[in-house]
């Protein structure tokens, strides 16, 4: 059964390589049978990918509404916890895990399916290996938060909420790879199921251990690590046991230990692409709260940041499509159907993106009041929605190209691409344009967005004078440079 559904997939990447060389159809007529069958490779990744991120940030967010209903207190707590401290392994973790997508795409599309297994035993040891000293950022987090100027009351009731997220840390090591993995066979649907199913157990629980055992923040936060390492053991046993996956994972392997300097490289450089990124909104947040009325920028901003933040996940999962279509094209040696994924996939994403921005608009004035019921927050996140609107239209096309970036491995070159407009140029305009020109919130996010704006105007035009035929042979011989030390170190033994 595994062999049959690769060779359905590959079939089908063929037949659209086939379909866009066919110049005896007519040009439209040709695009159009590309596109419908580009479109349905697309949604067959993208929407059980977009219910995956949206469910895992549905459990931290229960977690954080669960925990409101003790007090203001350890609402805050758990808040700092999730997007303080949490957020940052995150960002780590999965960004080294996205060496996986890298590797696994690019080997699954040339039919090189043994090597699956090893990229994900390799990535899982040095996500392990990385946890230990984000371990002890979790152990310090009090004199961390405290340095970051949070009073010491919230400071120890949030570093209580973190010390029941150190099982997370490797849950997340764990799981980044595995999912990268069945992703790469554009398997994703049973990661959905499984996701579903547990957000509804945590849920449970977590009511169980705030209000029946009262187990406070701890409790709440141990829940929560429970409930990754449920999803983690769920996805394993489904790879072990299911026939999609037999010819890409073979057994345990000593290779896992090997080779680790060659794969650190590519995973610190897709870590440091993406804590680029994620780290930008969070600095927004922490200039906001230097303001002269920090309470009402920091209102508002939340808001507007929460909101951005559900779109984003749908981003997300396009992202996750554009990196496995152009990772299994480039191996497959598809060149010209890498490209038209690339462009079906923006454009789609794009145009969702611009719908969810224009109902954001006509929504602006009422908006606010699905969080608050106060008059003058609502005014302040009115005042923010246009800028709201570009950031979701501009979120709509940034993620989606750095899929492409790392479907054709290319983080090595987005994470410069970060630190110039992210920290060169967004967070010094914004900074200036808020407090020189006291334009306040407002000012600091126009600047941030002109940072976003370069760095996607970049991202546009390194794709679109992408040598895809050159890209292809990258591929072959980032492959078969791995391949060769793979057979060398066996020879070793």
């Amino acid at each position: 059964m595994g062999s049959v559904k690769e060779g359905v997939i590959h079939k089908e990447s063929n037949q659209l390589e086939c379909l866009l060389s066919d110049t005896q159809l007519p040009r439209l007529k040709r695009l159009r049978l590309a596109s419908l069958k580009e479109l349905e490779l697309l949604f067959h990744l993208a929407a059980p990918a977009v219910a995956v991120y949206m469910i895992n940030y549905l459990m931290s967010m229960s977690t954080q509404i669960l925990s409101g209903h003790l007090g203001n207190l350890e609402l805050a707590a758990a808040s700092l916890g999730n997007t303080g401290i949490q957020v940052f392994t995150y960002g780590v973790l999965l960004g080294m895990g996205s060496a996986v997508e890298t590797l696994c795409g690019q080997a699954y599309g040339a039919s090189k399916c043994e090597m699956l297994g090893i990229y994900l035993q390799r990535s899982t040891v040095l996500l392990m290996l990385t946890g230990v000293p984000l371990t002890i950022i979790y152990i310090f987090s009090k004199p961390i938060l405290m340095l970051l100027g949070q009073s010491s009351r919230i400071a120890s009731a949030a570093a209580i909420f973190v010390y029941g997220l150190i099982p997370q840390i490797f849950a997340y090591a764990a799981n980044f790879p595995i999912q990268k993995f069945l992703q790469s066979q554009s398997i994703v649907g049973p990661s959905a199921y499984i996701s579903t199913a547990t957000l509804l157990v945590h849920v449970v629980l977590s009511w169980v251990v705030l209000f029946k055992i009262r187990l406070g923040l701890l409790g709440a936060s141990l829940v929560l690590s429970l409930s990754w390492w449920i999803i983690v053991v769920a996805q394993f046993i489904y790879i072990i046991k299911s026939e999609r996956c037999k010819n890409t994972w073979t057994g345990f392997s000593l290779q896992a230990f090997s080779g680790l300097s060659d794969f650190f490289k590519l995973s610190a450089s897709s870590a440091v692409m993406l804590c680029l990124e994620t780290w930008y909104t969070q600095i927004l947040v922490l200039i906001a709260g230097l303001l002269p009325n920090p309470q009402l920028a920091l209102d508002s901003l939340t808001i507007c940041m929460t909101i951005s933040g559900w779109v984003f996940m749908i981003s997300v999962g396009f992202n996750a499509a554009a990196s496995v279509r152009v990772g299994n094209e480039l191996g497959a040696g598809n060149p010209k159907s890498a490209a038209f994924s690339v462009v079906i996939v923006t454009s789609v994403s794009f145009i969702i993106a611009v719908i969810l921005a224009i109902i954001v608009l006509a929504l602006r004035h009422i908006i606010s009041y699905a969080f608050t019921s106060g008059e003058t927050v609502a005014n302040a996140v009115s005042e923010l929605c246009p800028l709201l609107a570009i950031n979701l239209i501009l979120n709509g096309i940034q993620p989606v190209l750095s899929g492409v970036a790392v479907g054709c491995g290319w983080q090595k070159i987005v994470a410069y691409v970060n630190v110039g407009c992210f920290y060169i140029i967004g967070i010094p305009l914004g900074s200036l344009l808020g407090f020189k020109f006291n334009l306040g919130a407002k000012g600091i996010w126009s600047g941030m967005i002109g940072g976003t704006a370069m760095q996607t105007t970049i991202l546009i035009w390194i794709t679109y004078r992408t040598d895809w035929k050159k890209e292809v042979e990258n591929a072959k011989k980032r492959l078969d440079k791995w391949k060769l030390q793979e057979v060398a170190q066996e020879n070793s033994r």
